[in-house]
């Protein structure tokens, strides 16, 4: 038996152990080993189902789904065969990754490039290194933050980078950024653009990472994805994230250890992406002399933003940050804090696997999250939520139908627009491209040094996009005439969860309001 690659074990021993954020974890069942011997039940057999591969390794793709699904009762036969089907998505990835020798080349190659590019930093700037000046230790290894190489599991889609992929060429500019976050810890970046704006103002997005495991790489797909529809936006790795520090002069920490980071920094990225020239960012100033680095004193691309239009993304830890960023100003919140702008600037919301509900605490396993400022609906949010969790464990029995709809109908309540829909058969990393990590399909072909097709995060990028045009766009832009009519298709309903209900509620264009309860059994538009 051909043995597992090392990578593959670090990969899912770190998904299992070391991310968080996500507003609504799975529970995970713990049965009696001694009464599973003597239970034959179809039920039974659920549990010992592998996370990768292994019995269920065909048993997800060439059968479509009973459509009787979600409605059997559990335990029964017919529950657990819908359940098997659909559990076996999440071994999809991993297996289509590990079975094409064309990605696992080049995901191994582009781990040398990108550690060596790690490495030529670090030798450049000592300052970044453990042991140096001024700190006498900066806890910046190739370890800490856990992704800082962006290598093997961390690289998210291999064929996503300059070396290999035209976009970078022919469609975009894209320019990396350093800058402080307000503690001082040095923030690593990209802005990027459309290369042909035409002197036009363009909408604008910050996407914020999910943490610990999840660098910026990972999210480059939805920001090709804003820059094809004419967006300017931002990517950057949170402190603790990837090649950001993992923690300030005065030692406080980034990711889980302090998820204010999620929001504070956040707020922190938003100003830097608002800084220009006769406003430049402001805590680059006063914190010029924490490190010899040097730092992006504004951002070079703030000649193309409209200043009137900006959406935030987030996943996981990031999806909290979004929920709590979109918050301040409103009623019962707390004032915004950022610096370049008297009042919130965000006009729209995104949150994968992590909008937040109000006067829930967050918290779970997250250290803090108790502390973590109020939640209130103030803007347009759409959230989209994973079946499977981090943990991915199968259903024993079937979940409650109204379980992941919290967020939704809080900012129902208020009379805020919303959207929140769940992913068939899906786990918290199909919005952070982790190579190996149990998701649904999303590399089952290399053509052209791309891979196309998939479940989850094509049905993820298509409403995320529609909603952030529905609120962003613009009379004349791409994207603002049909935005109503693609949150209205039905052309994803065959990947709606049949477990958790999918809603929305929010006004078209015309002023209509668009309202369903449960999308998956279609709504009149």
């Amino acid at each position: 038996m051909r043995s597992t690659p090392a990578f593959v074990i670090l990969a899912l021993s770190a998904a299992l152990a070391a991310c968080g954020g996500s507003s609504d974890s799975n529970a995970i069942a713990t049965q009696n080993p001694e009464a599973a011997k003597e239970d034959t039940s179809p039920l039974a057999a659920l549990s010992a189902i592998p996370l990768v591969g292994g019995v269920l390794g065909d048993v997800a793709g060439g059968v479509p789904d009973d459509p009787k699904c979600g409605s059997y009762t559990s335990p029964s036969a017919e529950f657990a065969a819908c359940e098997a089907k659909n559990f076996a998505r999440i071994s999809e990835a991993p297996r289509e990754e590990l079975t094409n020798p064309i990605f696992v080349q080049r995901l191994l190659a582009l781990g040398l490039v990108n550690t060596g590019d790690y490495l030529m930093r670090a030798l450049s700037d000592p300052s970044r290194l453990l042991l140096s000046p001024p700190m006498s230790v900066s806890l910046n290894t190739p370890l800490t933050p856990l992704c800082a190489t962006y290598a093997l599991p961390c690289s998210g889609d291999p064929f996503r980078y300059p070396d290999i992929d035209p976009f970078y060429k022919n469609e975009a500019v894209v320019e990396k950024i350093d800058f402080y976050d307000r503690d001082c810890a040095r923030l690593s970046g990209r802005v990027w653009r459309p290369i042909n704006s035409n002197g036009k103002l363009l909408p604008t997005v910050v996407i914020e990472n999910g943490s610990v495991q999840a660098p910026e790489p990972l999210y480059w797909w939805m920001a090709q994805a804003l820059v094809r529809s004419g967006y300017a936006v931002m990517t950057f790795d949170p402190r603790g994230q990837g090649r950001s520090d993992q923690q300030t002069p005065a030692f406080g920490q980034g990711t889980n250890i302090n998820p204010a980071v999620f929001w504070e920094g956040l707020v922190d990225a938003i100003d830097f992406f608002r800084s220009t020239p006769s406003k430049p960012y402001p805590h680059n100033g006063t914190c010029q002399a924490s490190y010899p680095t040097a730092v992006t004193a504004f951002n070079p691309q703030y000649a193309v933003q409209d200043k009137d239009r900006l959406g935030i993304v987030g996943h996981s830890l990031g999806g909290t940050g979004v929920s709590v960023v979109q918050s301040y100003g409103a009623t019962g919140a707390d004032p915004w804090p950022g610096l370049m702008d008297a009042e919130n600037p965000v006009d729209a919301v995104v949150a994968w696997d992590g909008l937040a509900t109000p006067g829930a605490d967050g918290g779970g396993f997250i250290p803090s999250m108790s502390e973590r400022p109020p939640v209130v609906p103030r803007v347009p949010s759409m959230g989209q939520n994973s079946e499977y969790g981090l943990a991915p464990m199968p259903n024993l029995q079937a979940p409650d139908p109204e379980a992941k709809l919290g967020p939704f109908r809080a900012w129902q309540a208020a009379g805020v627009p919303a959207y929140e829909f769940t992913i068939r058969g899906s786990t918290h990393f199909e919005w952070s491209l982790i190579p190996l990590f149990p998701a649904t399909s999303w590399c089952p072909e290399v053509v052209d040094n791309k891979c196309v097709g998939g479940w989850g995060r094509p049905m993820a990028e298509f409403f995320s996009m529609a909603w952030l045009d529905r609120w962003l766009k613009r009379s004349g832009e791409a994207g603002f005439s049909d935005a109503d009519a693609r949150l209205q298709s039905q052309s994803f309903n065959e990947r709606l969860s049949f477990y958790s209900r999918s809603a929305r509620d929010y006004p078209a264009k015309s002023g209509q309001r668009v309202h369903c309860e449960n999308l998956l059994e279609g709504c009149a538009p």
